[in-house]
C-alpha cells in the first residue's frame, strides 16, 4: 500500500514536469494549442479526478510564478479538465484510441467555455497563447471578439486535447496495470 501511494506521488511529480516542459515548449513556439495539460489528464487517467485536479492546480502555480503568469488565471481550467478527465477515465477504464475522439470533445468543451470566459473578461481576447493571432486576425475582420475567442478556443482546445488524449491512450498502453502492480 505504502509503494503505492509513493508510486502516486511519483507519478504526480513527473505529470506536473510533464505540463510544464509541454506548455513553454508550445508557448516557445507560438503554436495555436497548449499541451499544458498533458500530465493533468494523464493523471487523472491513472489517478482518479482529484490527482487531475492537484497536478492541474500545481502546474498553475508554478507555471504562473515562473514563465507565464496567465497559467495562474487560468488555474481553474486545469482543476476542471483534471475533474473530468478522471471521472471520465473511471467510469470508462479504457486507454483504447478509437475512444479519442469522443474522450477529447467531453474533456476540452467544459474548458473552453471557462477559458473563453476568462479570456475575454480578464484579458480581452489577448493572451500569451499562440492562438491569440487568430483570435486577433478574426476580431480585425470585423469578428464579435466573445465569438472569435470561442470559435478559436473550441478549434485549438479539442486539436489540443485530442493529441493529449491519443498521447495518454498510448501511455496507458506502455505503463497499464505494471506501474501500480504490486511486486
Amino acid at each position: 500500500m505504502r509503494k503505492n501511494k509513493t508510486r502516486s506521488v511519483v507519478l504526480m511529480a513527473i505529470c506536473i514536469v510533464l505540463n510544464i516542459v509541454c506548455s513553454n515548449f508550445i508557448l516557445m513556439l507560438r503554436v495555436p494549442i497548449y499541451l499544458d495539460a498533458v500530465g493533468t489528464i494523464l493523471a487523472a487517467s491513472f489517478l482518479g479526478p482529484l490527482a487531475g485536479m492537484i497536478v492541474g492546480g500545481a502546474t498553475g502555480v508554478l507555471m504562473g510564478v515562473t514563465t507565464d503568469v496567465f497559467s495562474l488565471f487560468f488555474m481553474p481550467v486545469q482543476l476542471v479538465i483534471g475533474l473530468i478527465a478522471g471521472l471520465l477515465y473511471k467510469r470508462k477504464q479504457t486507454t483504447q484510441i478509437k475512444n479519442s475522439w469522443w474522450l477529447a470533445l467531453a474533456i476540452s468543451l467544459p474548458g473552453t467555455i471557462l477559458s473563453t470566459i476568462i479570456t475575454v473578461i480578464l484579458f480581452n481576447g489577448i493572451t500569451s497563447s499562440g492562438s491569440s493571432i487568430v483570435v486577433q486576425l478574426l476580431t480585425g475582420i470585423g469578428m464579435n471578439q466573445a465569438l472569435s475567442v470561442f470559435l478559436v478556443q473550441v478549434a485549438t482546445d479539442y486539436l489540443d486535447k485530442l493529441l493529449t488524449v491519443i498521447f495518454v491512450s498510448f501511455a496507458g498502453r506502455i505503463l497499464g496495470k505494471r506501474l501500480f502492480s504490486v511486486r
